[in-house]
This record gives structure tokens, C-alpha cells and sequence, in this order.
């Protein structure tokens, strides 16, 4: 897609920033406007350092799990709009979700998003800065536009919950509701800490995850959340060795691995019935454990990347294994 700069819309939205980064000619907010609570604030993420001088009003999440983070701690009237729903909504968010604009069925267009006023802009994943689609942090923050991506989308070693707690306490500071998110990582803890007693003592089955692919198998590798959920589960991903939180392994080394159970990620077009009837016709596959058993387990993609769902997939996991 070809994208080109609206400079006369870039212009208008430079007085609504409310935040200042390293990097930037300028800050914004009002002048003699009392600070909020707890700003300035200072954050690095993924290599950008920014002082929020006050909280974003007018954020964009891009990608599901970055919406839910905003969702859980309460800031639907600071979403000016969403985009790139992967999967079915939390009941929990559905009805707020529903009241969001929704700008994109994917990512939006660097016109389509300027259009949307914002101040900050959450992307899940690195594709949601895509430069060749006009939609850097470094363009966007030209425009007076502030980013996050999801530390996942960024991490040079295995992420674990602890950089879940990382993701929604840093999010909630920007945001000025370090309240909410301390008491949903509270919540969390106690969660996986029942998750694991119930895992204490019990064998651990070998998971392969299909996520997609013919040729090869796109899997979850070793650095993303996804291995350390499977770990928490009582399981033990056999591509743990992968240096990728996604990448593609060939089918000869599922063969080798032997894998008692597939764990199917459900997304995209390929149902989930799809995705079992290709593995259980793949004559290559027949002497795989899992394959010969018909042992599946699934999980929404949402449930299995860094955001706000992770802690209560550890559990869900977890009976599907037992």
C-alpha cells in the first residue's frame, strides 16, 4: 500500500499531544494546568524513551491483547479507536468493545489512524509499526503521536508472566491508573499460584503447538509467552529450543520430537477443525503420539501472547493436559 503524509492533518494533532518524548522538538499540555497524579512520567519501551507530562486521552490499541490491556483497567473512554481483532472478544469486554470505533478490520492506513486524533498509539506486535506502510514510531512520532508496543513484540530473551506484570503496571502508569493495574497483577498472582499447586507432582506431556502452516509448522518457539504458559500448565513444549517467540520448525523435527499433545492456537480462516483434519491426513504425521491418540488441546491466539489473558490460560491449559 502506498502511503503519503497528510501534512495538514499531522499539523492539527500536534496541539493535542499531552506528553513529550526524547526525540521530540517540543512538549505539549496546557500551560499552568496542574499535573496529574504521578506525572511526569518517565518510560523506556523498546528502545524509546518518553516522559508523559500528562495521561493519553485519545489512544489507539492496535491488535487485540493491546485493546484488552486498555480494556481491563478500565479506560474505554480513552480509546478514539481499535483495530485488528484476532479472535472472539472476552465476554468480559464485549459490550465495551462493541462501543469502540473500530478502524480497521486489520491495520489501518497512516491516513485512516491520523483521522482517528490520537495521542498515543498501542501496538501487540512489531507489524503494527510497520515503516513501509507509513506507520513507524519514529513517523508517527513526527505527527505529535506517542507509541508503546508490547514488550513481547521487542524482548531479546524468554518473556514470562513477570513481563506481564511489567506490561499492564508500565501501561497503567502511562495511563495514571497504577491502582488498577497493581490489583489486577495481585489478582493474577494469586491465580497462577493455584494454577500451580495443581501442577505439582504431575508428569508433564510433550506439546507441539500448531499454530499454522503446509510445508512447515509455525509454532511457538522458546521466548514467548506462549512456552512459558505451556510450562506453567505442567507441560513441556517441544520446541522450546526455537530462539523465537514464533517461527516455523519442519515436520521431520514434529516426527523426531514425538509430541504427546498438539496444542492448536484458533484464529484466521483455518478453523480449528481444519487444522486437526490436516494433521490427522498427514501420512508423515500417523506415528506422532499425539496424532495416533487424537490428543488436541486449543486456545484462542489471544489467550497465548503478552497481554491480559495469559495468567487465566495457564489454567485452561492446564485442564486439557491433566
Amino acid at each position: 500500500m502506498r502511503i503519503r503524509v497528510l501534512l495538514v492533518a499531522a499539523a492539527t494533532l500536534l496541539p493535542l499531544t499531552a506528553c513529550s518524548s526524547s526525540g521530540d522538538s517540543g512538549s505539549g499540555g496546557s500551560a499552568g494546568k496542574p499535573k496529574a497524579a504521578g506525572f511526569p512520567y518517565t518510560v523506556t519501551n523498546c528502545g524509546v524513551k518518553t516522559t508523559y507530562e500528562a495521561p493519553p486521552e485519545r489512544a489507539v490499541p492496535m491488535n487485540q491483547h493491546a485493546t484488552e490491556v486498555l480494556l481491563e483497567l478500565g479506560l474505554k473512554d480513552r480509546i478514539a479507536g481499535t483495530a485488528y481483532l484476532d479472535d472472539k472478544v472476552l465476554p468480559a469486554y464485549e459490550k465495551d468493545y462493541k462501543a469502540l470505533p473500530v478502524l480497521a478490520k486489520e491495520y489501518p492506513s497512516y491516513e485512516k489512524l491520523l483521522a482517528a486524533n490520537p495521542d498515543f498509539v498501542y501496538g501487540g506486535y512489531a507489524s503494527a509499526f510497520t515503516a513501509g506502510e507509513g506507520r513507524s514510531r519514529e513517523a508517527l512520532a513526527k505527527s505529535g503521536i506517542h507509541t508503546r508496543l508490547n514488550i513481547e513484540g521487542c524482548a531479546k530473551k524468554p518473556v514470562t508472566m513477570d513481563d506481564v506484570y511489567r506490561e499492564v503496571r508500565e501501561t497503567g502508569a502511562t495511563f495514571g491508573v497504577r491502582d488498577r493495574a497493581e490489583k489486577w497483577v495481585r489478582a493474577a498472582e494469586a491465580e497462577l499460584a493455584g494454577a500451580a499447586k495443581k501442577a505439582k507432582g504431575t508428569k508433564a506431556p510433550s506439546v507441539f503447538v500448531y499454530d499454522s502452516g503446509d510445508k512447515t509448522a509455525f509454532t511457538a518457539g522458546g521466548k514467548g509467552i506462549g512456552n512459558d504458559i505451556i510450562e506453567r500448565a505442567g507441560g513441556r513444549n517441544v520446541m522450546a529450543d526455537l530462539d523465537k517467540a514464533f517461527g516455523d520448525a519442519s515436520w521431520e523435527t514434529v516426527v523426531d520430537r514425538r509430541p504427546d499433545v498438539v496444542l492448536i492456537y484458533d484464529y484466521g480462516a483455518m478453523t480449528v477443525a481444519q487444522k486437526k483434519k490436516r494433521l490427522l491426513e498427514d501420512p508423515a504425521l500417523k506415528d506422532v503420539p499425539a496424532i495416533k491418540n487424537k490428543r488436541f488441546a486449543v486456545l484462542p491466539l489471544s489467550d497465548v501472547v503478552l497481554g491480559v489473558r495469559a495468567p487465566k490460560a495457564v489454567e485452561k491449559l492446564a485442564e486439557q493436559l491433566r
